[in-house]
């Protein structure tokens, strides 16, 4: 999943050579699962067809004010579809028309009729764009609030090398993701989050662990990540993988290791979930050589591990928001409110062996949240996509509101 998903974005392509990677601009806005349409000024279609941005998103494209048939293309309603406006390329004489107000194509009439962020990509020849009426242009449209991403240096259409090209499709993109970013819910907040199990040395070939597949905790790192967290995922031996290269992944294997690594991270965090399944105990002596099966039976002698959620909640600061998990066979209920109180937690997720639709290496989970105010708010069968967002829209409604 993206933060781009389901965005309406309108993308407007001007008259200059780099209208060519309009074409990548849109491939890669549909992958991030954005709704597009695009249109343009009418001399932008001798540098990239309509046909190839009309197949490229889906939609029809649009250049004129009257279609052939005499139907009006409404610039306003155009306007009034798009949760983000991209002009790429923006050239020099577009720049200035923006600048001063002019509306003599549906581009510009579709500009000046916007309510939403607009996003220029300027492109133009180096000394064009290093002219003082260019730079003035780009000081007016900035002071409007229309989002300017800088052109990049490189060879130019001239032969000339130098600024002047428009920003790679790739960096357009990245530029929309982070601006999405600021209106996100969870933006300016560190998360915190540990995932699967811990794996306990018995030798060099065995160790003690359990059937957590980390699949709850990955799916609220991604979760965070989309309501516009920095997440930190501190995570045991997992087969699973974030999908978005800004989540950092801390991995480690044992319990003492998850230890260090939650209280390395926490008193940076705002958020801390804690999510894996930590080992409870751990063997005393580690063999240093593969253990031979020559007896009939085998004793290990085990001690407790820390308690990382309880150290956790007995260093929280008022102003930091402390979660766990409960994983019960029985008395789900009255283990869960022990724990929360016990651990100084503001909630509790609890959820059910007895569910065999929820509990270890199930795609599926079906929980309860437990508040440190004696609320209850219970939550149908969903995948643990869906559980992420409805434990993390609960933490921002109860606690962040």
């Amino acid at each position: 999943m993206s933060r781009l998903k389901n965005k309406n974005i309108l993308v407007a392509v001007t008259a200059g050579i780099a209208a060519y990677k309009v074409a990548i601009l849109v491939r890669l806005l549909v992958k991030q699962e954005a709704q597009v349409k695009v249109i343009m000024t009418p001399d932008a279609r001798s540098f990239v067809t309509p046909l190839t941005l009309s197949t490229l998103s889906k939609n029809s494209v649009e250049w004129k004010f009257f279609s052939d048939n005499g139907d009006w293309n409404n610039h306003v309603e155009f306007a009034l579809w798009a949760d983000y406006m991209i002009i790429a390329p923006c050239t020099a004489n577009t720049l200035s028309a923006m600048a001063n107000g002019t509306c003599n194509n549906l581009v510009l009439a579709t500009y000046l009729s916007a309510k939403c962020p607009v996003i220029i990509a300027p492109a133009m020849d180096l000394d064009m764009y290093q002219h003082p009426t260019t730079k003035s242009n780009l000081e007016i449209l900035e002071k409007n609030n229309v989002h300017i991403i800088p052109s990049e240096s490189g060879e130019l259409a001239s032969g000339l090398v130098g600024e002047g090209r428009m920003a790679e499709p790739e960096h357009i993109v990245d530029f929309l993701d982070k601006l999405i970013e600021k209106d996100l819910p969870l933006f300016g907040k560190h998360v915190l989050i540990s995932a699967g199990p811990t794996y306990e040395n018995i030798d060099p070939v065995r160790f003690i662990g359990n059937y957590s597949s980390g699949k709850m905790g990955y799916s609220l790192a991604e979760a965070s990540y989309l309501l516009g967290a920095k997440v930190t995922l501190v995570s045991g031996p997992s087969a699973e993988k974030v999908s978005h290269k800004e989540i950092t992944v801390q991995k480690i294997t044992s319990a003492q290791d998850m230890y260090t690594a939650m209280h390395n991270n926490f008193l940076e965090a705002d958020i801390t979930i804690m999510a894996a399944a930590v080992a409870d105990y751990r063997p005393k002596e580690i063999a240093e050589q593969k253990i031979k099966k020559d007896d009939d039976t085998m004793i290990i002698e085990l001690v407790k591990n820390p308690d990382i959620l309880k150290s956790l909640g007995e260093i929280k600061t008022p102003d930091q928001i402390l979660v766990g998990f409960a994983l019960e066979t029985n008395n789900e209920i009255a283990f869960a409110e022990k724990k929360l109180k016990k651990k100084n937690l503001d909630f509790i997720v609890l959820n059910s062996m007895r569910d065999k639709e929820a509990g270890f290496q199930k795609d599926t989970n079906k929980i309860t949240i437990l508040d440190r105010n004696g609320e209850q708010k219970s939550f149908e069968t969903k995948s643990k996509k869906e559980v992420a967002f409805d434990i993390l829209s609960y933490l921002i409604t109860q606690k962040l509101s």
